[in-house]
């Protein structure tokens, strides 16, 4: 019972239980970890998203400014998105965008440096529609005469 309750293994079942996506990229960007409702909220299997870039679920038209901060936060080793949320469309295994919201943990190595980034990710599209739909109505009341 005892090693069923250590850190490593209460991490562990964590990790692929919560339903928020969980990744980790290293310093270059390349997938290194995906968790369970990763592959649910992106469609790519763990076998199909390990070993390949961020841009797998970067949209096309993100991807320069998504790298040009993300090689930035390698040099730096600090970014404030390891405290506040940030949201961004994501792109799905089938061409859809999701918007989404993560956060992001720097991960470094035992001196230090950095190895790259986790992140816990939430598949907000839902909301976003809501919210959407709930602003055209306000627009659509307040132009009413």
């Amino acid at each position: 019972m005892q090693d069923s309750l250590s850190p490593e293994w209460l991490c562990s079942r964590i990790v692929e239980g919560i339903g928020d996506a969980v990744m980790f990229s290293d310093r270059q960007g390349i997938i290194r970890f995906w968790n369970a409702a990763a592959e649910r909220i992106f469609g790519y299997s763990v076998e199909e998203a390990l070993g390949q870039s961020l841009d797998l679920v970067i949209p096309e038209n993100l991807r320069g400014r998504h790298w040009e901060g993300y090689y930035r936060v390698m040099e730096s080793g600090s970014s404030r998105y390891s405290v506040d949320l940030l949201s961004a469309p994501a792109l799905r295994k089938d061409g859809s965008r999701i918007s989404t919201e993560f956060s992001m943990a720097l991960i470094r190595d035992d001196n230090g440096a950095m190895l790259g980034v986790a992140a816990t990710i939430r598949d907000v599209s839902a909301r976003w529609q809501r919210e959407k739909e709930l602003k055209e109505r306000i627009r659509s009341l307040e132009a009413r005469p």
